[in-house]
């Protein structure tokens, strides 16, 4: 072979492989994915303490990846005919035809299976919990989201199980500490989904998505007040943590400080309908629930 042609091979090779890759970051989601294993991670050391096992935590990570990636991966075998229809999800590999069908549910079989073998290793109960988490995302809320926008509320639930899951990997139970942490998660959903439902409204709608929490399913002031609401939901829920003793009262002032923070900001899209007033909400949502995750460990901690 010439070595120009040896070159050009090589380069190709190169190519495929870095397309492969990057298919398969687009096709489990993968920033989304770490989003959800720094929460399952986070809500493992919070509960666990000095007690941590690196084990465990490498099970947890592994597992919760696998699991999440499947989910992410049947989520868009089942809407690659809509993705093509929105701009931001018209590149994902099965919608612009660089996979088929057949391989990508081979892939979220594959992972779905040793996912949830390896969150069993954990306890039976994580196992369980992956399961209900990507059973729940991939064939009740996916298909869901075309007729109502109850959707959201049904969405929620797998979206927070990760949080259970990383305590129940330490517990081995379902303790009132890891329902509180279900709950943060769950209610942060809300605010966070219908500011980046704001901001790409267009989109959705292109694939026949109606997403927003307004009775017309439109932009208007209500998408603000209901998101302040649920603000004001995460405010009682730290209050209450401190009441019954889950959280201490210098955690609880800088949960509350931080979900007033949100309010406010989920009150001025009420007041502007504006995008910058959606995307301000949307920027907060992505360093609320770190922070908040980060201020309960270091209450458990110190």
């Amino acid at each position: 072979m010439e070595r120009n042609e040896f070159t050009a091979s090589v380069g190709t090779s190169k190519g495929l492989f870095a397309q492969m890759v990057s298919d398969f970051s687009l096709l489990v989601k993968f920033r989304l994915t770490l989003l959800v294993l720094f929460s399952a991670a986070l809500s493992y050391f919070i509960v666990a303490g000095s007690e941590f096992s690196w084990l465990s935590l490498v099970l947890l990570t592994v597992g919760g990846f696998l699991v999440t990636g499947s989910a992410n991966t049947l989520n868009q075998v089942l809407e690659r005919d809509y993705d093509r229809l929105m701009q931001r999800t018209a590149n994902r590999p099965l919608a612009a035809g660089r996979m088929s069908v057949a391989s990508a549910v081979l892939t979220a079989g594959v992972m779905a299976l040793l996912g949830i073998c390896v969150l069993s290793l954990l306890n039976p109960l994580s196992g369980f919990l992956g399961t209900l988490s990507l059973i729940s995302y991939s064939f009740i809320y996916t298909p869901m989201k075309r007729y109502s926008s109850v959707a959201v509320w049904v969405g929620a639930i797998p979206g927070a199980l990760p949080n259970v899951i990383g305590a129940v990997a330490h517990e081995q139970q379902f303790t009132y500490f890891a329902l509180m942490l279900f709950m943060i998660q769950f209610l942060w959903q809300f605010p966070h989904f219908w500011a980046v439902a704001w901001l790409a409204d267009e989109d959705y709608k292109r694939a026949g998505f109606y997403l927003l929490p307004s009775s017309s399913g439109e932009k208007d002031r209500t998408v603000g007040s209901i998101s302040a609401l649920f603000c004001l939901a995460l405010v009682l829920l730290s209050t209450g943590s401190w009441v019954v003793g889950l959280v201490g009262l210098t955690a609880t002032l800088f949960l509350v400080a931080l979900n007033l923070y949100w309010l406010v900001a989920c009150w001025k899209l009420h007041d502007t309908c504006s995008r910058e007033s959606a995307r301000k909400q949307m920027f907060i949502s992505f360093i609320h629930l770190p922070v908040t995750l980060i201020i309960l460990l270091l209450d458990r901690l110190f």
